[in-house]
């Protein structure tokens, strides 16, 4: 674990980027988020989309796709970014657009704007790369709802998105990206190419990236609701006056891990890109670690390694020394419980208490949220409240998740 020696060395960092003036929310947001500067305001974290989760009939390829994605800060100005860092060939989109999302496929009448590339209606995204379109004049607000439609030449057959998307996207034959009332002629609960989202706020603003799994990306909420916890917690943020300048940026993907792949790069393996490449991002709160918990019932079936409590707690320390390195404040959530669950083991537990009072207390992390103190069942704290329980004894409920959304204290954000 530690040593006194290491804990002096950490203390006295820790104290030096206080002095300097790095433990302070607001100086670090508005020292560097000045007036026309991008700051991101959605995300997906991108994967390699599983054949089970690939797009309906008709397909991508000479088709539109619109996609239905929530903002959590306003803007005056926009930008999106589209992704083709899993495809095994070019992604080519011959035109798209940018309008108010009205109800079901439709869009609000007026609102739609088109996107250029360089100042062309289309661009091919050669595999492994993204483009980031010219950006537009449109006014949006926290907790404005946009339809971004996207008229496909030709898409690869491995297909970069996110499948947790909780929100349906619509397809339809031919470009109409233009259409105010779509008809769609499928339907998918995913996002596809689509994977982020930045505008020039109109104060000083900064964002704050969420690491997490399938509990961050929403199992257990309501599909187009919108009420996964990081959605309830962006809510608390805007109607705070002292918080209203920060962004949530949700990176969970389902079953990811922190040092092996699941469904989805392994937490260290995609940092970059999810943390390090939004716009403005001035903090993250890191919840990652069941999965690799809960995998190790297997892996010691088939003799294979599986992640110990050391080895997660190293995996912690590079993603806080990485993120101090761009200045931004990590805060670190504990485990929750998951006994009952398909793959819970006392062992996997027993190791999840030590990674979680590393958590509490080692003053690695710029701050703390106790998830497991607000979600266990006080009789049986190896267990998930049955309040908060959405039946699998592993992932929140919808009141789970407001109940982690309400948890987040939000001074640590506050101007």
């Amino acid at each position: 674990m530690f040593t006194p020696i290491r804990h002096a060395i950490v203390w006295c960092g820790l104290l030096g980027l206080l002095i300097s003036g790095f433990g302070t929310p607001l100086q670090a947001a508005d020292a560097s988020q000045h007036k026309n500067e991008w700051v991101s305001v959605w995300m997906s974290a991108q994967q390699l989309t599983e054949p089970s989760n690939m797009p309906p009939k008709p397909g991508l390829s000479g088709n539109t796709l619109r996609q239905d994605v929530l903002v959590t800060l306003g803007g005056s100005r926009i930008r999106f970014t589209f992704s083709n860092v899993f495809g095994n060939s070019p992604l080519v989109i011959d035109a798209a657009t940018v309008a108010r999302a009205g109800t079901g496929a439709d869009i609000v009448s007026g609102t739609s704007v088109p996107l250029s590339f360089g100042g062309s209606p289309g661009v091919v995204i050669q595999p492994g790369a993204s483009m980031i379109s010219d950006p537009v004049e449109f006014s949006v607000d926290a907790g404005t709802h946009l339809a971004v439609s996207l008229a496909l030449g030709s898409a690869p057959d491995h297909v970069t998105g996110h499948p947790g998307s909780r929100t349906t996207s619509y397809l339809c034959q031919g470009n109409e990206v233009a259409s105010v009332d779509l008809v769609p002629a499928g339907t998918a609960e995913h996002w596809y190419f689509l994977s982020q989202i930045d505008v020039i706020p109109r104060l000083p603003a900064a964002a704050c990236v969420i690491l997490g799994d399938s509990i961050t990306d929403g199992r257990g909420s309501t599909t187009n609701e919108n009420n996964r916890w990081p959605d309830d917690f962006a809510r608390r943020l805007h109607a705070n006056p002292a918080t209203s300048h920060v962004a949530v940026l949700n990176a969970g993907i389902g079953g990811n891990r922190l040092l092996r792949d699941g469904l989805g790069p392994n937490a260290l393996a995609r940092f970059d890109r999810d943390v390090l490449a939004p716009d403005g991002v001035r903090w993250l709160i890191v919840l990652e670690g069941i999965n690799d918990l809960g995998t190790r019932m297997g892996a010691e079936k088939m003799g294979m390694p599986y992640a110990s409590a050391s080895d997660m707690i190293l995996a912690y320390e590079q993603i806080i020394t990485r993120a101090h390195a761009h200045h931004i404040r990590v805060i670190g959530a504990t485990i929750m419980p998951y006994a009952g669950s398909f793959y819970y083991t006392k062992d996997g537990d027993a190791d999840r208490e030590i990674v979680n009072h590393w958590i509490r207390t080692s003053g690695w992390f710029d701050g703390v949220i106790d998830f497991d103190a607000v979600m266990r069942d006080p009789k049986h704290p190896s267990h998930l409240s049955p309040a908060y329980d959405f039946g699998d004894h592993l992932h929140p409920s919808p009141a789970g998740h407001q109940a982690m959304g309400n948890a987040v204290d939000l001074s640590l954000f506050a101007r």
